[in-house]
């Protein structure tokens, strides 16, 4: 399989993620968002939205959307899983994955901070104070909605999550720890975020974690 990734994209990241927990090998191919290399054409035919990541299998389908991906990697490599077994507890770890896919990280892409600052002139304090409040008041939903689920978990009798469900990664896990690099990138705080923290931490004790973060990439670069 080829991954084409940048290693500062969250959706890229969480692919890799992925791909680590499954234990899975890939070529990894760069490109540079930054220097635009995604809108080359030999990158932007294979795709529409010209978007990383993009994984090419080895029967040679390209596959875009980092959800979708994973779901693909999930359902073509069952073991481990990224989603539970039962349909609701599916549910649930779709719902946090949303959180952070759907609600936190579109705000905050490049395409967005490239617009904020090009075509509507908003400066880089301005430009980093937006990045701010959307991360941070995506992640004290995630933290109530953490909350909720273990009130849910106990009322089942079901054992406290580690991570984000369970004790095991799944899609969520994926999903938040890209997000929580975004924020420390921003210079955000993130106290008051104790049952979000703590899964972070749970997950960057992983190998598979650590081997996907992008100062682990071949094109990490400072910054």
């Amino acid at each position: 399989m080829q991954l084409y990734n940048y290693h500062h994209s969250s959706a890229s990241f969480r692919v890799r993620i992925a791909l680590q927990i499954k234990g899975l090998d890939f070529d990894y191919l760069a490109l540079h968002l930054i220097q635009g290399e995604h809108r080359a054409p030999e990158f932007a035919s294979r795709v529409g939205d010209a978007l990383v990541p993009l994984l090419v299998t080895d029967d040679g389908a390209a596959l875009a959307q980092s959800m979708a991906i994973i779901e693909y990697l999930d359902e073509t490599c069952p073991d481990p899983a990224l989603l539970p077994a039962s349909p609701i507890e599916r549910a649930r770890v779709r719902a946090l994955a949303q959180m952070v896919a759907c609600e936190i990280h579109p705000l905050n892409n490049l395409r967005v901070r490239k617009y904020l600052a090009r075509t509507l002139g908003v400066g880089e304090e301005a430009r980093t104070a937006w990045g701010q409040h959307w991360v941070r008041s995506g992640l004290e939903a995630f933290e109530r909605q953490l909350a909720l689920f273990a009130r849910e978990r106990a009322a089942q009798g079901l054992a406290p999550s580690v991570l984000c469900w369970g004790a095991q990664p799944t899609l969520a896990d994926c999903c938040l720890v890209p997000q929580i690099f975004n924020g420390q990138r921003l210079n955000l705080s993130l106290d008051g975020l104790p049952r979000t923290m703590d899964v972070f931490h749970a997950c960057m004790a992983l190998p598979a974690f650590r081997k996907a973060q992008p100062s682990a990439c071949p094109d990490s670069e400072p910054g």
